[in-house]
C-alpha cells in the first residue's frame, strides 16, 4: 500500500476544487490517502526581501515534508483569470525556494474544475508544464467542466465524465502500484 497526499490549490472556504478533491480522494482504493488543507499553513507573499530578512517560513518546510513522506499526489487546481490562484502560486514559489526539486519522484494526478465549460483547463495546462520543472511527473490529468451541472450530492452526474474519472483513478492507482511491484521484485 502506497501513501498518497491530496490537496487543492484553493484558499476558498466554498471551493468547488476542494469538493472535487474530497470526492476523488474518497474513491482511491488500495492506497492510504491523506488530505492536506493548505489554508492551515499561513505564508507571506513571496519576496526575496522577506526571505533575506526572515528566512524561509517554517510552514514551507512542513508542507515540503508532507509531500516528501508520500509516494503520489492528487492535486486539484482552481483557475483565476486563466492562471492558477495567487494563493497556490505563492506556495509553489516558497517551496521552490526551499528545494527546487520538491516534487522529485512524485507521481501526480492533476485535476481541475470550474463553473464554466473549460473546467479550469488553463490552470491545468500551466501546472502540467511547471510541475516537471520541480521534479514531479504528471501521470494523468482531468478537467471537470461546468461543475454545478456535472456534480451534485457528492457524485458525478455526467456518465461520460464519471467514466473519465474512473479511468484516470484506475490508471493513477496502477502507476503508483508500479513502484510497489518494482520494490517487491528486488
Amino acid at each position: 500500500m502506497k501513501k498518497i497526499l491530496a490537496f487543492a490549490g484553493s484558499n476558498s472556504s466554498i471551493s468547488i476544487n476542494v469538493q472535487l478533491l474530497r470526492h476523488i480522494a474518497g474513491r482511491v482504493q488500495g492506497h492510504e490517502v491523506k488530505i492536506l488543507d493548505l489554508t492551515e499553513y499561513e505564508l507571506p507573499i513571496y519576496s526575496a526581501d522577506i526571505e533575506k530578512e526572515r528566512g524561509i517560513p517554517v510552514n514551507v518546510t512542513i508542507i515540503k515534508n508532507q509531500i516528501a513522506e508520500h509516494d503520489g499526489l492528487i492535486i486539484t487546481v482552481n483557475e483565476h483569470n486563466r492562471n492558477i490562484s495567487a494563493f497556490f502560486k505563492n506556495i509553489l514559489d516558497w517551496l521552490s525556494r526551499l528545494d527546487r526539486n520538491f516534487l522529485m519522484g512524485k507521481k501526480i494526478l492533476l485535476m481541475s474544475t470550474s463553473p464554466g465549460a473549460r473546467g479550469g483547463a488553463a490552470a491545468l495546462e500551466y501546472c502540467k508544464s511547471i510541475f516537471p520543472r520541480f521534479g514531479g511527473q504528471v501521470m494523468h490529468s482531468f478537467s471537470l467542466p461546468s461543475f454545478r451541472d456535472n456534480f451534485q450530492d457528492e457524485k458525478i452526474l455526467n456518465e461520460v465524465m464519471e467514466l473519465g474519472i474512473l479511468d484516470v483513478l484506475t490508471s493513477f492507482s496502477q502507476d503508483v502500484d508500479e513502484d510497489l511491484q518494482e520494490e517487491n521484485k528486488n
